[in-house]
């Protein structure tokens, strides 16, 4: 966020509801804290002049500024007018994904989004097993639950929908857009099937896309393309689908314990949040051919060259047999094997290839 600041005066922090943004706002000293949702926030900047005037501290925090009436008019005014100040504001979704932003404040902005807690910041939450945030997930609070908590789900599914999706978005559909969460959830690692989706939730192509739309702008769900270019057989359209927070898969799937079986499919969320928490977030994709052989993670690094990521819970079970074929086609890059039992990285050649085999602190972009 300091690094945004030095580029734009405004930092948009997104992140679903709960994920820790009023936390992370509320810990910078000497600033200027307006919760949105008040009414008293919103009499204050019925003169956004004349309220920026008032303030004395180097930084303002408009944290759930898309309760004002007019959120954008209220930034830009502040970005334009009050360029010495640092204006953080905070919301679940995408900036100008609603409504009610009618300024997309090109070129006055910068964004972070705030995903759950990562697997490297487990240790900070007092948290030593990895199983528990797969089973618990990232929200701070249900990860230091003492276990699970299915109320703790269904209620935060009800406030989503109310305060993120019916208000911003004027979705009505409440149990056709709560039924495909439910769906894409249970789905979580596999390829998105729009046909399959509009006929289990009983909802029309056109309808599914629209709401596709809505639960990316909120970070809900997570949609990778397929990486192609060289092979006939490769997959080019279909997209591959991510759930926002392993808690949440689990509960969808309805499970009751967490397997070891389990731990794999889990951990390639893990390994996509760590992916899409680096600065200046990369570009990730993933490769599949019709073949259904696969590399989990692809991001490509210029015209020539692409790293691929194996996300492995045992790292002993690496097969190379899938990134042979994908380096037959895409020689260049670095081939990593991603294991939360991998406590320092290692390099070896395998078939010829040489493979990274590390935990996720040693994959950074």
């Amino acid at each position: 966020m300091e690094q945004a600041w030095k580029q734009a005066p405004i930092v948009w922090l997104s992140g679903v509801r709960r994920v820790g943004k009023t936390t992370l706002a509320q810990a910078f000293s000497k600033a200027r804290y307006l919760n949105c949702d008040l009414p008293s926030a919103q009499t204050l900047l019925h003169d956004p002049e004349a309220f920026y005037r008032s303030v004395s501290e180097p930084m303002l925090i408009f944290d759930e500024v898309h309760q004002l009436p007019d959120p954008s008019r209220v930034l830009k005014i502040g970005a334009d007018e009050f360029p010495r100040l640092k204006i953080l504001a905070t919301g679940s979704s995408t900036l100008a994904a609603t409504h009610k932003f009618r300024d997309s404040l090109t070129g006055r902005k910068r964004a972070v989004h705030l995903v759950p807690v990562l697997f490297t910041e487990l240790s900070a939450f007092g948290i030593a097993d990895v199983n528990r945030r797969l089973f618990h997930g990232g929200l701070p609070s249900a990860l230091l639950s003492a276990k699970p908590d299915a109320s703790f789900y269904s209620e935060w599914l009800d406030s989503y929908f109310a305060r993120d999706v019916q208000e911003l978005f004027r979705v009505e559909k409440r149990s056709g857009f709560l039924l495909l969460v439910e769906t894409l959830l249970r789905q979580n690692g596999g390829l998105l099937e729009v046909s399959h989706l509009a006929d289990v939730c009983r909802l029309s192509r056109a309808t599914i896309g629209n709401y596709l739309d809505v639960l990316q702008v909120t970070h809900l769900v997570h949609l990778l393309r397929p990486f192609h270019g060289g092979g006939k057989q490769e997959l080019v359209r279909q997209q591959k689908l991510y759930g926002f927070d392993t808690g949440f898969v689990a509960h969808a799937l309805g499970w009751g314990e967490l397997r070891v079986e389990d731990c794999g499919r889990l951990w390639e969320n893990l390994v996509l949040d760590h992916l899409l928490a680096q600065p200046g977030a990369p570009v990730v994709r993933y490769w599949r051919d019709k073949q259904q052989r696969e590399i989990d993670f692809v991001v490509p690094q210029n015209r020539e060259a692409c790293d691929a990521i194996e996300c492995k819970w045992s790292p002993e079970r690496f097969d190379p047999g899938n990134l042979n074929v994908f380096r037959e086609i895409y020689p260049q890059g670095r081939n990593y094997v991603v294991s939360p039992h991998v406590v320092e990285a290692y390099t070896r050649e395998v078939e010829g290839m040489k493979v990274t085999f590390t935990g996720l602190s040693g994959l950074s972009y």
